[in-house]
């Protein structure tokens, strides 16, 4: 592994990293993911490892929290194995053998604002489902197509056909094109008898926006509206709240300090990661940070352009949901996304990237404190 720029000039200033062995980079890895291990990984993030339905708390001026796990409790159930002969258990006739699919609903829409627990009970649905890991899958709308980028369209239909279970959080709503190939696939996948179960974001520029989605949700995915029952979770809306402050950086050699003396730790100038992320297919973003315990970044700037933002933001997706501190220098990370990308259709996803890698942020900061 190479060290950063950043790195030499530390070391090479007198004022040198505690201890001696070199942070990773980034930039020096170039993960090559099998298909299978791709499949084999979509599976809740370690945040939501240990979350269940008993872990869930409903709120008791909010019946609709409650009833949720109720039927969701119920859903699993009725999601075993498929009995002998190609039976399959109903879906929302909750664990009747029936001799062909049922008419009815195969999937569930999760359908509520902002910090009402959407993926805490999606990823409870994933834990409670009485079926091997290997045939029930946990991945974002955009974990999906990245998905299909790799395997292409009709591997992925073979792979995900003998699924019991397809969960898909954040199902976005502001590209056409890749909501109409994720809706052709769950209709293959639905005619093979998996089961699905989605929450989603809303179209850009809707009023109300991060409160309620369903009507765009059905829509948009079209002939598969049918297949899916809603169930709304009700609960206070945090949208009002903005965007977290983002913590002042540290200096290069603060973050190099850190990088150095934090086992695992990573070491990227910022400008040369984003290049490197257009080399490496953003399926395989989690490879590329796997056994990574702190991202250390220098020279932070804005983001030049839209295509190197998207990616930057399924790198913060993984980062977040891996729990991954970041510790950077040059911007504060607010100041990431220009005003024209903030106001644009993709706005929902700057947002989104802003605010967890400021969470990130403030949790690098005991990395400074700690080797001060």
């Amino acid at each position: 592994m190479s060290s950063t720029s950043a790195a030499s000039t530390t070391a090479a200033s007198g004022t040198g990293p505690r201890a001696g062995t070199a942070p990773l980079s980034l930039c020096a890895r170039e993960p090559h993911v099998p298909a299978d291990r791709l499949v084999a990984e979509m599976v809740p993030p370690p945040r939501f490892d240990s979350v269940r339905f008993s872990t869930y708390l409903p709120d008791p001026n909010q019946p609709s929290q409650a009833e949720a796990v109720r039927v969701l409790e119920e859903f699993a159930a009725g999601l075993g194995e498929r009995p002998a002969g190609g039976a399959r258990r109903g879906l929302f006739g909750f664990g009747r053998s029936r001799a062909k699919a049922p008419a009815g609903p195969r999937g569930v829409y999760l359908d509520g604002g902002y910090g009402v627990g959407k993926t805490h009970l999606l990823a409870s649905l994933w834990h409670a489902t009485p079926a091997d890991p290997s045939r029930k899958a946990f991945g974002t709308f955009v974990e999906l197509t990245n998905l299909v980028g790799a395997l292409g369209f009709q591997k992925t239909v073979e792979t995900l056909s003998g699924h019991r279970l397809l969960c898909i959080d954040e199902f976005e709503l502001d590209d056409p094109g890749d909501t109409v190939l994720v809706s052709t696939l769950l209709g293959r996948l639905v005619e093979a008898g998996v089961a699905l179960a989605a929450t989603s974001n809303t179209l850009p520029g809707k009023l109300g926006e991060g409160r309620f989605a369903a009507a765009d949700f059905l829509r948009e995915i079209q002939g598969l509206a049918a297949h899916f029952r809603t169930l709304r979770i009700d609960g206070e809306d945090y949208r009002h709240r903005g965007l977290p402050e983002a913590p002042p950086p540290f200096t290069d050699e603060q973050v190099t300090r850190a990088a150095y003396a934090t086992e695992g730790a990573s070491l990227d100038d910022f400008p040369q990661l984003l290049a490197h992320l257009a080399r490496v297919h953003p399926s395989r973003y989690g490879a590329l940070t796997e056994g990574v315990t702190a991202v250390c970044l220098t020279d932070v700037q804005p983001v030049p352009d839209q295509s190197t933002a998207l990616r930057l933001v399924v790198l913060a997706d993984r980062l977040y949901d891996r729990e991954v501190p970041v510790l950077a220098s040059g911007l504060p990370f607010d100041r990431l996304f220009g005003e024209e990308m903030l106001k644009g259709g993709y706005r929902k996803k700057y947002f989104r990237a802003i605010s967890r890698l400021t969470a990130l942020a403030r949790d690098a900061q005991r990395l400074v404190d700690t080797h001060a």
